[in-house]
């Protein structure tokens, strides 16, 4: 590649990455719902027409959001399990990370969540990220699910790694959802958001972990 067209590629990827981020900030402020194109467009001090050259639709835009945010999450479930040696201490610990991902970051929780409800293109580059992002987060948790088996923490008949991770997720996920959007809801029944979901994860864990081991 010549030098002139690495400087159009360099151009091209950061200003796409400031279209993000400008959609990024008003996903924040206003809730994806609210948001226009046209409103991304000034954000990002561009014509609506530049704006579609980067990205088709707004969907098109999402994509390339929840990418970056599934990203974000990979790398905080790196980071809970580098903290642990035990398999079951790391899962547990990125149990801990996707919940206050959640409250550090609602916006991008909340994309991932619009991200999974979708229905599947034709294999669009954003969304094929998307996907890409997603099995790396899995992977990480993946890892520890083995080494949790490895090392004894974790049960050894739980069955294949990947249809564990995909429970865990899938549990988790619900957990936060309801602690979140029916807060209200719960508290009726006597039930506090905090320790409604300390004992969520906790019941997780035991799921996991052999008889005999707490």
């Amino acid at each position: 590649m010549s030098y002139l067209a690495a400087r159009r590629e360099e151009e091209k990827e950061r200003r796409r990455l400031e279209i993000i981020e400008a959609a990024e900030q008003l996903y924040a402020a206003k809730g994806w719902d609210a948001l226009t194109m046209d409103q991304v467009a000034r954000q990002a001090r561009l014509s609506r027409a530049l704006l579609y050259v980067y990205f088709r639709d707004k969907e098109d835009l999402l994509f390339a959001i929840t990418e970056r945010a599934l990203d974000e999450l990979r790398r905080r479930f790196e980071a809970a399990a580098a903290e642990h040696a035990l398999g079951i201490d790391q899962v547990s610990a990125m149990g801990q990370a996707y919940a206050l991902f959640q409250q550090e970051r609602p916006f991008q929780f909340d994309a991932c969540s619009r991200y999974h409800a979708h229905h599947a293109l034709a294999g669009a580059p954003n969304e094929v990220a998307c996907s890409a992002g997603g099995d790396a987060v899995m992977a990480v948790m993946v890892r520890s699910l083995v080494s949790g088996v490895a090392d004894g923490s974790i049960r050894a008949d739980l069955g294949e790694p990947i249809r564990v991770c995909v429970m865990l997720w899938a549990f988790s996920h619900g957990l936060i959802q309801i602690a979140t959007n029916k807060s209200q809801e719960i508290a009726r029944h006597g039930i506090e958001v905090g320790p409604f979901m300390e004992e969520g994860r906790a019941r997780l864990r035991e799921l996991l972990v052999p008889r005999g081991r707490g």
